[in-house]
């Protein structure tokens, strides 16, 4: 622990991009360990994610939720774009398995109920701020200045905003339109407000209104 907090205090960069980096690897195991392992691994990496964004809080100053009405208005229509564009475009890749617990351990049961509630939490609490560091902060001002907290967060680069909002959308293949609408609504977010806690905000909103919306209509297919 000690180790990885000196490493955290030691480096601006890796203290934005390894916890990303943990929770990205994490993610890429789910179902690899047989097939209970998507959903009991998804539960881990919101632990370890949760504590990986408590560790790195002191060294990430710009990792600070904060809450405007920009914020919501994009959370929502963000929401929106990603269920109303679905279908209307063709996908990079189509997931292998549908991430469905309910199916997986019976509908209405409480270990499905259990992975629901951590989906939904993992998505809106966890996900948003390691995402919005990487994505909105480090490598939007990094592919600007090479001493990216020189740069800031409110500062408008054309090129950057356009390839760190493609680079977003490509790492959702399944929806990748839709994904570098998101990645571009959130980082004029953070453009507007100088920060990047209404970004938080907004992805936040943006998972939890589709975690909500996956369970009501039973559509899984986003999960």
């Amino acid at each position: 622990m000690n180790f990885l907090r000196r490493r955290l205090a030691g480096s601006p960069e890796y203290a934005r991009v390894a916890p990303f980096a943990i929770f990205v690897a994490l993610t890429m195991l789910q179902g690899k360990l047989g097939d209970d392992s998507r959903y009991w691994l998804y539960l881990l990496k919101t632990l370890v994610g949760a504590w990986l964004i408590w560790e790195m809080r002191p060294f990430v100053r710009e990792m600070r939720w904060a809450i405007s009405w920009e914020a919501l208005v994009v959370g929502a229509a963000i929401f929106g774009i990603w269920v109303g564009l679905d279908g209307l475009y063709p996908r990079l890749n189509e997931a292998e398995t549908v991430w469905n617990p309910g199916k997986r351990f019976g509908e209405g049961s409480a270990m499905a109920w259990l992975f629901v509630l951590v989906r939904i939490a993992g998505s809106s609490i966890v996900v948003p701020p390691l995402e919005e560091v990487v994505y909105r902060s480090f490598l939007y001002r990094m592919l600007v200045k090479t001493d990216f907290q020189a740069m800031p967060l409110g500062q408008f680069h054309a090129l950057s905003f356009v390839v760190t909002s493609a680079i977003f959308g490509l790492m959702h293949p399944d929806r990748w339109a839709a994904g570098i609408l998101c990645g571009l609504a959130y980082q004029w977010l953070v453009i507007r407000k100088g920060r990047l806690g209404d970004a938080m905000t907004a992805h936040a909103l943006t998972n939890f209104l589709l975690g909500i919306w996956v369970v009501w209509k039973g559509a899984w297919s986003f999960w």
